[in-house]
């Protein structure tokens, strides 16, 4: 491994200025922002470290190393520096995902200490939109209720499954994914067409900051695809987001997806970045 210039961990007097460098580009960054705007960067709070490089007053790169290892605005040299400290630190996240250039070096450099990948998502093109939809939204698409968790729940596992490969109740059982689920519908950030009693169609807005919010979790219940829902359940989602959360809206989909990159081009996304995914 080539040796650069060291990292540095950062704490919650660097906060303004990690801010500053995150919305350079709050639609690739919108997930690393919302989790530092919510909780600042102590590494309690954050649930893991914020790493960054360059001089205190000019940070270039950041790398949050959390439940995921994602870098933000970082060329070789700081992905060199991030590699390093990573692999003294050993593997702790479940993947690796962000821009594809920097996350294909990270990865590169990290692959002979870390292992295999489980899977790597390659090219997952970066989409977002500013403007309402010009589809009919569906009217039944509305925010979940509190009461109605475990309507949600198996919807939310099956998309999980079916998406990343792995169920997500292993490990703890399930608790932290269902608390993460549980949080979403609490804060009014998960929407779902709900009929006797089970999903149709559901998503979630992920992460959000002043400038950009990002949705995740887009399902349709097997039984149900091909009838239109992905794209009027979509086109409600983004509405929503766009009234109550943040004026651009993003997501990003696997490059072998054509089918859900078809529905969100007719909800009005365009392509604006290319991330990549490494999962352990």
């Amino acid at each position: 491994m080539l040796r650069t210039s060291a990292s540095r961990v950062l704490d919650d007097s660097d906060r303004d200025e990690v801010l500053a460098l995150l919305d350079t580009d709050p639609v690739a960054n919108v997930f690393v922002a919302s989790r530092v705007r919510s909780v600042g960067l102590h590494p309690t709070r954050l649930g893991g470290q914020m790493w960054g490089f360059g001089p205190r007053g000019a940070l270039t790169s950041l790398c949050y190393a959390g439940a995921n290892l994602v870098p933000v605005n970082a060329g070789p040299e700081a992905v060199h520096a991030f590699a390093d400290r990573a692999r003294k630190q050993g593997r702790r996240c479940s993947s690796i995902v962000g821009p594809a250039p920097a996350v294909e070096l990270l990865w590169e450099r990290l692959e002979p200490y870390w292992g295999r990948a489980r899977a790597i998502r390659w090219s997952q093109p970066v989409m977002a939109t500013s403007q309402k939809p010009s589809v009919p939204a569906d009217p039944l698409v509305r925010r979940v209720r509190p009461d109605e968790f475990d309507i949600l729940l198996p919807a939310c596992v099956a998309m999980f499954t079916e998406e990343v490969g792995v169920s997500p109740n292993g490990g703890d059982g399930g608790a932290l994914y269902r608390t993460r689920v549980a949080e979403l519908i609490r804060i009014g950030r998960s929407y779902a067409r709900i009929e006797d009693g089970r999903v149709v169609f559901k998503a979630e807005i992920g992460a959000v900051t002043p400038r950009a919010c990002q949705i995740q979790g887009v399902w349709v219940a097997p039984a149900a695809r091909g009838h239109g829902h992905a794209v009027a359940g979509m086109a409600a989602v983004v509405e929503a987001a766009l009234a109550c959360f943040a004026p651009v809206v993003s997501l990003y989909v696997n490059d072998f997806n054509h089918a859900a990159r078809a529905v969100y081009r007719k909800v009005g996304f365009r392509e604006v970045d290319t991330f990549m995914s490494v999962l352990f």
